[in-house]
């Protein structure tokens, strides 16, 4: 075996390790930013705005990232960007401190969704070079798979840190609830900080760029009607547009009006990270059996009803498992789908370049939902029907309009040998094999039931797989 296939290997390992890490962190600041804020004395409106403002600037990071591609190596832009997240996290107990020795003051909610809009620029800055970066360790014919593990093993972390924190938040909150998030977010900056060093660690080859490679956004905009993943890009945007006007304001809705604690408000959000984990190894079989784009036409359809379900009930545990459980499956289908896609679509020296391009569209998508989201909850009085239910409706509409008029533009990319189903119902007799083939691994595992017995043998075959 060469060298550099060990080091490929030895690195897609250490990426699993470090997405784990990191997932921690997402795991508590994902969960509890809103909560946080809220405890802060934030408004609906400004609770809205850690949102579209982090959406909106975050991609504008990813057009200097991918530029910083030309002149660094990939690997080195990405640790000096998470060594800022980094700091992101710590400045959060910072400013819990500052609230317990001064109570509201006019700016701490404005340094709070600063510091936040920081948090998420540093991230974008390293997306595209780890986009591009991730692209050249993880070969074509095990993307699927790969990913899909690599998502469960990360989903398991972030699980396990919002388990915690919420518990750290519960015993905390018969005191002074305010010192649990300064720990917990404490404990997301040590976790930054292992993944640091474990991205450090990473192996990464200096790309060569083609001296035509750029190419302005107007650019990529103008040329939309033309190109296939151009569409794909505009149809992510506005589908994120929809998804948005209701996104962020789940979490304000069990915490200010279902008035959930810690331990139900966390469980409630853990759910869909569970059935995302329990979704994945199927989603990534089906990907490799039918394709991104049917994969994505799948999973907008089911997220397309999730704000609805919302409405019906306020009890956490029909929170679990009707709406969260659409959610989680739908999501995890969704993303795997799109980062597979892009992949599929571009070539290596443009990659860290279009994913910028890409998620600033989504950026902007984001932005325009969350902040529509929030106008409406703060200002929309309708006697007969709850705030968030509206938003909640107009999600959903908006959702189902985009999937309607925009998703038949995109073509999937590569060729596959099982046709998509023209009814995606009928996908659902298919549930069984789905699983009974699922690949765990280098490993198949043809029944659910006996994974336990070949536990071993799977441990030790997996290598082949990294």
């Amino acid at each position: 075996m060469a060298d550099n296939t060990k080091q490929l290997i030895k690195t897609r390992k250490l990426s699993v390790q470090e997405g784990a890490a990191a997932s921690v962190m997402v795991g508590i600041t994902d969960t509890q930013i809103t909560p946080y804020a809220l405890e802060l004395k934030a408004s609906n409106l400004e609770a809205g705005m850690l949102t579209s403002l982090a959406n909106l600037f975050g991609p504008m990071a990813q057009l200097l990232g991918s530029r910083l591609i030309e002149r660094f190596n990939r690997r080195q832009i990405i640790v000096w960007a998470v060594v800022g997240q980094t700091i992101s996290c710590f400045a959060f107990s910072i400013l819990g401190y500052i609230f317990l020795s001064h109570d509201k003051q006019l700016y701490l909610v404005a340094l709070f969704i600063l510091n936040y809009t920081l948090y998420n620029l540093t991230s974008a800055l390293a997306s595209p070079a780890w986009f591009s970066m991730m692209g050249d360790i993880v070969p074509e014919n095990i993307r699927g798979r790969y990913f899909a593990w690599r998502n469960r093993t990360n989903g398991a972390a972030s699980v396990g840190a919002m388990i915690l924190s919420a518990s750290i938040l519960y015993w905390l909150a018969q005191y002074e609830i305010i010192y649990g998030f300064i720990i917990i977010f404490g404990l997301a900056g040590i976790a930054r900080s292992i993944s640091t060093y474990l991205l450090s660690k990473h192996y990464c080859e200096d790309i060569k760029l083609e001296k035509d490679y750029y190419f302005p956004f107007w650019k990529f905009i103008k040329e939309i009607p033309r190109y296939n993943f151009n569409r794909f890009a505009l149809y992510v945007s506005f589908f994120r547009l929809g998804v948005n006007i209701a996104g962020p304001f789940f979490a304000v809705y069990m915490w200010k009006q279902l008035a959930y604690n810690p331990i139900w408000f966390t469980a409630v959000n853990i759910s869909a990270g569970i059935f995302s984990l329990l979704a994945l190894p199927a989603w990534g079989y089906f990907a490799d059996r039918y394709g991104n784009r049917e994969l994505i036409r799948v999973s907008s359809i089911i997220l397309i009803f999730v704000p609805l379900f919302w409405m019906f009930s306020a009890n956490p545990i029909y929170l679990i498992l009707v709406p969260q459980l659409i959610s989680g499956s739908g999501w995890a289908a969704f993303n795997l789908a799109s980062s597979n896609f892009i992949y599929d679509s571009v070539e290596p020296s443009r990659r860290g370049l279009m994913v910028a391009y890409f998620n600033l569209l989504s950026g902007f998508g984001i932005f325009l939902g969350a902040t529509l989201g929030g106008v409406l909850s703060q200002y929309i009085k309708i006697g007969l029907m709850n705030v968030f239910f509206v938003i909640f409706v107009v999600s959903s509409l908006a959702t189902l309009a985009v999937t309607i008029t925009m998703l038949r533009t995109i073509k999937e990319v590569r060729v596959y040998e099982h046709e998509a189903q023209k009814n995606p119902l009928m996908y659902l007799k298919e549930i069984r094999p789905l699983y009974s083939n699922l690949e765990f691994g280098a490993y198949p595992v043809k029944k659910f039931h006996q994974l336990k017995s070949n536990l071993k043998s799977y441990r030790r075959q997996r290598i082949t797989y990294y």
